[in-house]
């Protein structure tokens, strides 16, 4: 995506199901959890930069012995900052007592860190607040060691103030109001409530306080306790916690936006936010790791029995189709053939925007993340000069010479590398109004790739403000002289804003909202804006149910052609002497390119829980009111 913008978050959990002492034999550490994690965070590094965090509980340590551990970082290598900690901790340890080496009993008991359940986290944060109070994990801290919970995860909420004010309405007093701080405390708020009411219940059962406790932890019902809490959370989630006692579990949203995986054998069990992580990091074939249900979470209880259970009725499944289209890593079986399908189905529309002339058209893309569907775009361009060349041939008959036959089979797409981005000097560039000019230099050309005559064909993931095409790449592109400049996105027109952990979140941002703007005022039907504007007031009271995306009526007008002829206008440097074009993926090859990630609010306004049709008409009473705040 040559429009950079913070995404995701990631997750990881991991339960070892077999005594420390079995890894130190196999395997030769009993830091094989820790080391598995360090490998889970790297390869979910592409859903967090901001930051990370890292926790972990020990099971059945004595009173006074120190059972969770927790680290964070914002460092710029978060990862590796986290895990530089935690080797110098336990490097230290073994300096200063050598007989902890070769005992796992004392490593247990005396280095933090270790210990049989771990749970990690990447964080992209969408508000752009980079504190260390900001990272996941969260802690919750009791003297029971029942009511000590840790939460973490890949998750925003639409409802936060609803959710505030629930609790407050329970006689809590919550610190802030963030939808991290708000769904911990309802998830702790139903599990005092649950440990209170069996401590009760095993007292009456003659058992005294000292014996309760690991009754408690054997008769604990997290599906009850999630059940209870998540009943109002409208948002897009996968969150993982874990209870001191040593109980796990990781929920997912009812309409599955956000994506969870696991995996289970005798010695593991593994839940994370991405299939490859899993399948690269513990080398087990795709087919054993299995998609998490929505609305339903994986629970590992102390003892170390799994089950996956039913939280919250299932709806109609929405799978963000943006993870396929870029977030997650494209080493995924799946997501690797739907990337190459998204650019197949582009090429039609390619091929008319050339006239057919594929002799006399250079083929590239920017930037290296959307090199996947370039390649199912020119393997779409082989095929159909196969076609071709095929019924030239046929048409020839015996009579082809050698030298025809030679020119006919020499025709193929023409492939270059025509942009490098310069990384270094992106990490530079500062945001203020002075980087215009930096901006322009981020990627590299290669000079002489492309002739005067030629059509240039450049694809990309997908075209949120177009703020670097317009002030980099196309003015760079520019420099070759090419006939024509074509960029094409393998996404839709991204119309509407996210509001369920990706941070697009202000309508005025997105390129085709300011296209489809200027088409009104071409128009002269400005007044039908406002008419928008007035509708979506008029609902800021309404039930949720109630409430109606008004903004698909501001696109209504003009068709998905038009939009994008515009957004080539809008994107066009002033004094560029190349025609620009833009061609955007269509709705219906989406769909057929991610069949099980129909998830499109971004692109169509259908959001699959009612608190985006409030995002949404808010942003719009933002825009029209000139307030540059978020809508969520």
């Amino acid at each position: 995506m040559s429009d950079a913008i913070k995404h995701e978050c990631g997750i990881s959990v991991i339960r070892l199901l077999k005594p420390l002492e079995y890894y130190k034999e196999k395997y030769g550490t009993a830091f094989y959890g820790v080391n598995k994690m360090y490998l889970m965070m790297e390869k979910q590094h592409n859903r967090g930069q901001d930051g990370a965090g890292f926790a972990s509980i020990k099971l059945d340590m004595n009173a006074g012995e120190r059972y969770m551990s927790r680290v964070r970082s914002i460092q710029k290598q978060p990862i590796q900052d986290i895990f530089d900690q935690i080797n110098d901790r336990i490097n230290s340890a073994f300096l200063e007592h050598p007989e902890y080496k070769d005992d796992v009993a004392l490593q247990k008991k005396n280095i933090p860190y270790i210990g049989e359940l771990l749970l990690g986290h990447v964080r992209y944060g969408t508000f752009g607040k980079n504190s260390i109070e900001n990272v996941h994990p969260f802690l919750r801290q009791n003297n029971w060691m029942h009511r000590n919970l840790i939460v973490a995860g890949n998750f925003n909420m639409t409802n936060v103030h609803e959710l505030f004010d629930n609790l407050v309405q329970l006689g809590q007093h919550p610190k802030e109001m963030a939808d991290t701080v708000t769904v911990m405390e309802k998830i702790g708020h139903f599990l005092d409530d649950a440990v209170a009411k069996l401590y009760k219940q095993i007292k009456k059962e003659g058992y005294n306080k000292l014996q309760a406790s690991p009754l408690i932890a054997e008769r604990l019902k997290l599906n009850k306790i999630l059940r209870r809490a998540a009943k109002n959370f409208d948002g897009g989630y996968a969150m993982a916690g874990m209870l001191g006692h040593g109980d796990a579990f990781v929920l997912r949203d009812p309409s599955g936006i956000r994506p969870a995986y696991y995996y289970k054998d005798d010695e593991i069990v593994v839940v994370a936010s991405e299939r490859p992580a899993i399948q690269t990091v513990f080398n087990v074939p795709f087919e054993e790791v299995k998609e998490l249900d929505p609305g339903h979470a994986i629970i590992i209880k102390k003892d170390g029995s799994s089950a996956i259970q039913k939280i919250l009725e299932p709806k109609e499944r929405k799978a963000c189709s943006f993870e396929r289209i870029y977030f997650s890593r494209g080493s995924d079986k799946e997501i690797y053939q739907e990337r190459k399908e998204l650019g197949r189905f582009l090429f039609p529309q390619i091929l008319r925007s050339i006239d057919n002339d594929i002799k006399k058209t250079v083929f590239s893309y920017i930037p290296n993340t959307a090199e996947t569907s370039f390649f199912g775009m020119v393997k779409e361009a082989q095929n159909y000069l196969n076609k071709k060349k095929e019924e030239q041939i046929l048409a020839l008959g015996t009579k082809i010479t050698s030298e025809e036959l030679h020119t006919i089979l020499d025709v193929r797409p023409r492939i270059e590398k025509v942009a490098i981005k310069d990384a270094k000097l992106r990490t530079f560039i500062t945001q203020d109004s002075s980087r215009d000019d930096l901006v322009a230099h981020i990627y590299d050309i290669s000079y002489g790739s492309v002739n005067q005559d030629d059509n240039l064909v450049i694809i990309d993931d997908s075209i949120v403000r177009g703020t670097t095409l317009k002030k980099s790449i196309i003015r760079m592109l520019d420099r070759l002289s090419a006939k024509k400049i074509i960029v094409v996105s393998s996404a839709p027109q991204i119309r509407y804003p996210d509001c369920y952990g990706i941070d697009m979140a202000k309508l005025e941002d997105f390129v085709a909202f300011k296209a489809a703007l200027a088409l009104h005022e071409d128009h002269n039907t400005m007044d039908e804006v406002k008419k928008i504007y007035h509708r979506c007031i008029e609902q800021v009271n309404s039930n949720d149910n109630e409430v109606i995306n008004y903004v698909k009526d501001f696109y209504a007008p003009f068709t998905a052609e038009e939009i994008s002829t515009k957004i080539g206008k809008l994107l066009s440097p002033k004094n560029i002497k190349t025609e620009v074009q833009i061609i955007y993926q269509t709705i219906e090859n989406l769909h057929k390119a991610c069949p099980k990630n129909l998830g499109d609010w971004y692109f169509t306004g259908n959001y699959p829980t009612p608190g985006g049709n409030r995002v949404v008409n808010k942003a719009f009473i933002n825009f029209f009111e000139g307030k540059n705040e978020r809508a969520y």
